[in-house]
């Protein structure tokens, strides 16, 4: 025990002192009394948050022994294990309104954010010169194309045609002829040899010279070879003239009408030219396609830390690119809350648990409908901080919800009755082993190992060490030096739940928000908004927090305490993270070897400030070098 309890007067001291003051000190004494009853009670409630709730029931309780030591009765009574995280509300079902504009252009107009609009109302107007100049001068494309077209589909018919024609007409008619040709040939020939015989009989009774018989045997002779042509030039018109001029006006067909097929398509590609720009130069007006509540789709930075700060923002004169997201409009009739889970609690939960539901002062019930398997990206305050998003659906109508609200989720995991149970602070982890110190006299405490249960982050199931009717310090690292000695010892604490409690167990875990919003949801809320913080317009609609000069984003209290992984209210140097060990000593500014709530309020004050000032200095200098107080 510390020399410190030895010196502390009892309870009945305190009142025998009391009667023995003079009465000019009695009011100072009463007094004094006073503020040390308020100040017991004000720990007691603390302690016990707002008296306990469901965990502590008639029977189980915390006194003041007369050794001056925080004590608590253990009973048994019923055990509610939740999981308990923060989120913000969102649409199950949201449609995004894109650039649809090729190359991109710039905002003219647009609604402002947060605006219900019905389907139909004109959300965004886009800069449209520069496509009403390319369509200008798509209609000169087109029309040319329009004409070429027209021409190879007049020339392919003009070749068609003459295949016809020399088919049906021109070799008709060359047929004639030379048929024609040949029985002029034949009569020639016939009257050539009828004349040659009446010369012979007339040179046989003397009547002609031999020189006419041979002129009429020439004609004869003559008129067989013109007759051999004749038939000769009408075979070469049937057998190769027909069919050449056949070939080669079909091949003067197939040409035009392959001209026919090459214009069409040039005429095909101008005029989905001319198409497209008119779709863009109509999609350079968008209206809503459902009813909803204008989101711009501004660019968060991905995480929870600071944000990047390369997106665009959505405005008016805001260049956009093709197909990049402009707004969303969120279905308000189907709503659900993204929460993120640490990784101690994730593995707890299952597709399909009931959640409660609480936004504000309204309650709703629903379901997990999805589990992350990939971490979702950590800040530069908490890097090593492993949360998994969990989609929680919203059974039943959801009037008023609107994306973006804030809402604490709670997730039955299981519900004991009748178990001995005794708060979180009346145990210490000693290597893996759990331990609380029973109160056998005012002065004497006996060190009982325990064999511990499940937890909800305020009481302990006790399965063996303890009795129903024991005693216990509720503050027993303030009390007993060996519990200080033997947590010091104890070094990094395993953070696996499954080896501290048992593969049914569930680790206790500062980051419920339910425990930080116990009887003080006020307060909590303060805290999380820095004092001075210098932000770069309001906090956008999708939920982020206001972001700081420079484009990143402000760390909350919130952020901070998720490192207490414990659940003791505080940060232990084994708890925190890199960034926050590297500056421990500016942090930790009573030097009690831990950062609690009021001192992560002023680490984020004196980020805000840092962050403030570089604004308006324009210092060099970033945000890893704010956590420390400067």
């Amino acid at each position: 025990m510390s020399a410190n309890s030895e010196t502390r007067p009892s309870a009945d001291e305190l009142v025998y002192n009391f009667r023995r003051e003079r009465p000019t000190r009695l009011f100072g004494k009463l007094a004094l009394f006073g503020m040390l009853v308020a100040v017991l009670g004000l720990l007691g409630w603390q302690l016990y948050g707002d008296g306990g709730g469901s965990d502590l029931k008639s029977g189980s309780g915390s006194a003041l022994n007369a050794g001056g030591a925080l004590t608590h009765t253990v009973a048994k009574g019923r055990l509610l294990v939740t999981v308990v995280a923060a989120g913000n509300m969102e649409s199950a079902k949201n449609i995004e309104v894109k650039c649809q504009v090729a190359g991109g252009t710039s905002i003219l107009k647009i609604v402002p954010e947060g605006t219900e609009v019905q389907a139909g109302d004109l959300l965004v107007t886009l800069d449209s010169s520069t496509i009403e100049d390319q369509l200008n001068a798509q209609k000169i494309s087109l029309g040319k194309a329009q004409a070429s077209k027209i021409q190879a589909e007049e020339n392919y018919g003009a070749a068609e045609i003459a295949v016809e024609e020399y088919a049906q007409g021109t070799y008709v008619k060359e047929l004639q002829i030379a048929e024609a040709n040949i029985n002029i040939a034949q009569e020639n020939l016939r009257s050539s040899e009828n004349l040659l015989e009446h010369t012979r009989k007339m040179s046989r009774k003397g009547f002609t010279t031999s020189l006419q018989v041979e002129a009429d045997e020439f004609a004869v002779e003559r008129s067989k070879l013109e007759l051999e042509s004749a038939k000769t030039s009408k075979s070469v018109l049937e057998k190769f003239s027909r069919r050449k001029m056949l070939k080669e006006l079909e091949a003067k067909s197939e040409a035009a009408k392959a001209l026919v097929a090459s214009e069409q398509a040039a005429f095909n590609l101008e005029r989905a030219k001319s198409q497209r720009l008119e779709r863009q130069l109509l999609n350079c007006e968008i209206k809503a396609p459902q009813n909803g509540i204008v989101i711009y789709a501004n660019d968060q930075g991905g995480g929870r830390g600071f944000s990047s700060g390369s997106g665009v923002k959505i405005e008016e004169g805001a260049t956009v690119r093709e197909s990049q997201t402009i707004l969303r409009l969120p279905d308000l009739s189907n709503m659900q809350v993204k929460m993120t889970v640490h990784e101690s609690k994730v593995e707890r939960l299952k597709v399909g648990m009931p959640a409660n539901v609480k936004i504000s002062d309204r309650e709703f019930q629903g379901k997990i409908i999805s589990i992350a398997n990939q971490p979702e990206p950590g800040s530069w305050m908490s890097s090593n901080l492993k949360e998994y998003a969990t989609i929680v659906k919203i059974d039943g109508e959801a009037e008023g919800l609107k994306p973006a609200m804030t809402a604490e989720v709670e997730v039955l995991i299981a519900d004991l009755t009748d178990v001995l149970t005794v708060p979180v602070s009346c145990v210490v982890e000693q290597g893996g082993k759990f331990n609380a110190w029973v109160v056998n006299s005012p002065n004497k405490f006996e060190r009982r190992p325990l064999t511990v249960g499940l937890t909800n982050d305020r009481v302990f199931e006790i399965k063996d060490g303890l009795k129903e009717g024991d005693v216990v310090l509720l503050n027993p690292k303030a009390m007993v030096e060996e519990a200080r000695k033997e947590e010091s010892r104890n070094g990094t604490k395993d953070s696996d739940p499954n080896k501290k409690f048992g593969a049914g167990a569930l680790k206790s875990d500062a980051s419920g928000a339910k425990k930080e919003s116990s009887g003080s949801d006020k307060k909590v809320a303060n805290d999380d908004k820095p004092a001075g913080t210098a932000t770069n317009g309001p906090a956008t609609a999708g939920g982020g927090q206001p972001k700081a000069a420079g484009g990143f984003k402000m760390p909350t209290v919130t952020d901070i305490m998720k490192q207490d992984t414990d659940g003791d209210g505080k940060i232990s140097k084994d708890e925190a993270n890199d960034q926050l060990k590297s500056r421990w000593e500016q942090n930790d500014t009573d030097g009690d070897g831990f950062v609690d709530r009021k001192e992560a309020k002023e680490m984020v004050d004196r980020i805000a400030k840092y962050m403030k000032e570089r604004q308006a200095g324009g210092g060099a200098g970033g945000p890893g070098a704010a956590p420390g107080g400067q």
